[in-house]
């Protein structure tokens, strides 16, 4: 299993303790995979872990709406921050909500023939883009929280797995072949069709707070607001010049992918550590080995290596997040 992490060794799931054994059996009761390589590199760091996998399980599992359209969601956004591993997984799940046609549309590079399931993708898609994904809403204004949990936990586990994993979903990439996708999908077809209880997750949160206007008082609203205050502590492991920077960039960001003779990165052998947070911000598949080692210290461990990703991928989601912000306080005064 270990060789799908790049970077850092996080321990065997069996050995986990505390908040992370209790992660791990909701993950497995909850989303069918009790090792999800996608919250086993978070484990270092399990107050980061906790809120990323509350997230996901409030909106896309236990949220209001329909799972296959917040799925085409988590899709869009998978396709959009060019992460091959979200894709493939969330192609798996669509087979495992039953809608093996157009999983299959999806693999082969097609548009959905439902219009409705294409503007969902739509919307998912265009959600990088700061503003871009805000109205009309493609689905129920009683579903958004949901929705909008969904493509913001997918925006940051996005920079997650580019960052810290490799590509490979299955052994060999097997999941790139229909058969196994289908087979990997009704595996996982029961838990995904159960009804799941909202607010479980919430239990595995220190002190959530209410969360954004948008949530509009559903149990997404305090897992976003955990995991935002959780990845804040990452700032610690830059200078206040660096995190100047990171904001000033993520500002900005008009949702592009950087060049790759982007001017406006840190050189590795002066701001490492900026250098690291903005590439999980805006392009986290080019992390590479050399920016990792210039950065690490005796004293950088694997818990503060996820948390300078974790604080970069934050950066960008909390980009994309105020332009849903900024919506809901407007409709409300």
């Amino acid at each position: 299993m270990s060789t799908l992490f790049r970077f850092t060794e996080p321990l065997p799931p069996e050995a986990a303790t505390g908040r992370v054994a209790e992660v791990y059996e909701q993950l497995a009761r909850d989303f069918g995979i009790d090792r999800a390589a996608t919250f086993v590199v978070l484990s270092s760091a399990p107050e980061i872990l906790a809120p990323t996998w509350a997230l996901m399980r409030e909106s896309l599992i236990a949220g209001p709406g329909d799972r296959t359209g917040k799925e085409l969601a988590a899709y869009g956004v998978s396709r959009a921050n060019k992460c091959p591993f979200c894709v493939d997984a969330h192609t798996v799940l669509l087979h495992a909500t039953g809608d093996h046609a157009l999983a299959e549309r999806l693999a082969r590079g097609r548009q959905p023939e439902d219009e409705e399931h294409a503007r969902v993708l739509a919307w998912g898609r265009h959600t990088r883009v700061p503003g871009a994904g805000l109205m009309p809403y493609p689905f129920p204004r009683e579903h958004a929280p949901a929705y909008i949990g969904t493509a913001l936990a997918f925006h940051f586990i996005n920079r997650i797995v580019s960052a810290l994993l490799t590509e490979r979903l299955l052994p060999g990439n097997a999941q790139r072949l229909r058969p196994v996708r289908s087979l990997a999908g009704r595996s996982l077809a029961r838990t995904v069709r159960r009804s799941a209880v909202p607010g479980a997750a919430l239990a595995l949160l220190a002190d959530p707070a209410p969360g954004p206007a948008w949530a509009a008082g559903t149990a997404v609203g305090p897992a976003y607001a955990a995991l935002r205050s959780a990845t804040a502590a990452g700032a610690g492991l830059l200078d206040a010049d660096e995190q100047a920077l990171v904001r000033e960039t993520l500002w900005d960001w008009d949702g592009s992918h950087p060049p790759l003779a982007w001017a406006g990165l840190p050189d590795r052998r002066e701001h490492p550590g900026a250098r690291l947070a903005l590439l999980a911000a805006l392009a986290p598949y080019r992390i590479t080995q050399e920016d990792v080692t210039a950065w690490r210290r005796p004293e950088h461990t694997d818990h503060c290596l996820v948390h300078l990703v974790a604080h970069g991928a934050f950066a960008a989601v909390d980009r994309i997040e105020s332009s849903f912000s900024l919506h809901a306080a407007r409709e409300t005064s």
